[in-house]
């Protein structure tokens, strides 16, 4: 079977699936962190747990530039660093930040093993194999996609960045549990984490202009919009005094 046409079925069937699982989400919360509960497989440590299901994304995405079907342009190998900037840390610097000692379903891992796996997959074979010859050229870094894709990642990759940093200084060995976070993007919503997540991605979009970004971006709108709502109404229910001005995930409208 022609590779590319591979390629393409992989592509809308993942997509499907996360349409599919947009919809599901909004029924039944993905049972990890807060929402963790028994019946979805044996608990893994969240550390180990965090690696596993994402270094799939840094070590393939390396693969795939190292066997590159194309001329590696500065471009090209400009996505590669943005790539690792967040999937390096997501894999090998922030699972051994946290401090929650919490556990993770083994099938939730292994769900999240498979996303990254196919994912990657779709971004690397886009950019290293089936990206036009004259789209990703020197050229490209001086173009308004480019620049303002950057701009919308690095924003995305702050938010996200901050909104777990203080989560991280709200833990206390001696009083363990979840607490209120306040400061920066928690002024307006319950999941900036998921907000800059978000964002990350639609830069990637718009940095590379392809399917295969739109595709990421609408994924992880489909995967974490409903969890946000989870999330925002588990504190609600759990903390009398939340602000009630905060919305879940999109200040002042969701």
């Amino acid at each position: 079977m022609n590779e590319f046409l591979v390629y393409k079925i992989v592509l809308a069937g993942c997509a499907l699936i996360g349409l599919v699982s947009f919809v599901a989400l909004f029924f039944v919360t993905a049972p990890y962190g807060r929402h963790t509960k028994k019946g979805w497989g044996p608990l893994i440590p969240n550390t180990p747990a965090w690696v596993m299901m994402e270094a799939p994304a840094s070590l393939l995405m390396l693969m795939y530039l190292l066997t590159a079907q194309r001329a590696l342009t500065p471009v090209l190998i400009a996505f590669f660093v943005i790539w690792q900037i967040h999937y390096f840390h997501r894999s090998f610097i922030f699972p051994f930040q946290l401090k929650a000692r919490e556990m993770m379903p083994l099938s939730i891992i292994l769900f999240g093993v498979l996303f990254n796996a196919a994912n990657t997959y779709i971004q690397g074979k886009w950019l290293y194999v089936f990206s036009p010859e004259s789209m990703y050229t020197v050229s490209w870094f001086y173009d308004p996609r480019f620049i303002i894709g950057v701009v919308i990642f690095c924003a995305g990759f702050a938010i996200n960045k901050h909104a777990d940093a203080v989560l991280r200084a709200l833990w206390d060995p001696n009083d363990p549990g979840y607490k209120i976070p306040y400061g920066g993007m928690y002024r307006f919503i319950s999941c900036p984490n998921y907000l800059g997540e978000m964002l990350t991605w639609a830069g990637w979009a718009v940095m590379t202009w392809s399917i295969a970004g739109l595709y990421f971006v609408l994924w992880t709108i489909f995967n974490l919009a409903p969890r946000a709502r989870s999330n925002h109404k588990w504190y609600r229910d759990n903390f009398p005094d939340y602000p009630k001005e905060r919305k879940a995930l999109v200040p002042f409208i969701y």
